[in-house]
């Protein structure tokens, strides 16, 4: 799931750091794909970086829920079929594309319906002080991590996610996403083609789309008894 679709999930609390938790494993495989830390069975003397880990626990909870739902496999499935013609020529692969398009589409749709909020999302995250996330990324064994926060400071002030309430965006995200790996991944022609695709498919899965996040509550509900 994308970062405001993992933010539905806990968008009531008041832990900052939690929140931040719930988002920091994608943030962090944004600021640099080559980051890999596994806090989860970690424990620390401060409240607030126990807070980022279970926050960060809840993250792979959710992930791991959402990516054997039966929605997600039917969605993505769906979108690679409908995208594979449009982008032939293309090093993206169209799994890739419909994996991420599914995700970039709920998080749209819990914008436009008005679930969730950019602003209160970004507000948690200005509230975590860097003190706190520099004590566990270290603690979680990154040793580096200017790389990190030179990327966490623009995520906070470019505030890109508020561009998702147009839906045209979906595309224009989807492309930035590829182009971490593909230079250049699409044409123009294919850009139009694929912003028809996810324009009508936002459409066919309007209605029904909080099913997954019903589903995903409900698994995790159940495994608290």
């Amino acid at each position: 799931m994308n970062f405001l679709s993992h933010y539905y999930f806990d968008c009531h609390t008041t832990d900052c750091y939690f929140v931040l938790g719930t988002v920091l494993p994608d943030l962090l495989k944004n600021a640099d794909k080559n980051i890999i830390l596994h806090p989860e069975k970690l424990q620390h003397t401060d409240k607030h970086v126990n807070s980022i880990i279970e926050g960060w626990k809840k993250h792979l909870e959710v992930d791991r829920y959402f990516h054997s739902s039966g929605f997600f496999l039917h969605h993505s499935h769906q979108l690679k079929l409908a995208l594979t013609p449009v982008i032939q020529g293309s090093p993206v692969k169209p799994f890739f594309l419909g994996h991420i398009a599914i995700e970039l589409i709920l998080d749209n749709l819990l914008l436009t319906t008005g679930r969730v909020s950019a602003d209160e999302f970004y507000d948690h995250l200005v509230s975590c002080e860097k003190s706190v996330v520099q004590e566990f990324l270290t603690f979680s064994g990154l040793e580096d991590t200017q790389i990190f926060f030179r990327f966490f400071e623009s995520f906070k002030k470019d505030r890109y996610l508020h561009t998702y309430v147009d839906t045209h965006q979906i595309a224009y995200a989807l492309k930035r996403i590829c182009m971490r790996v593909w230079r250049n991944p699409f044409t123009v022609q294919q850009e139009v083609d694929i912003d028809e695709v996810l324009i009508a498919y936002r459409k066919a899965v309007y209605n029904d789309f909080m099913q997954v996040f019903t589903i995903i509550e409900t698994e995790i509900a159940g495994s608290r008894v």
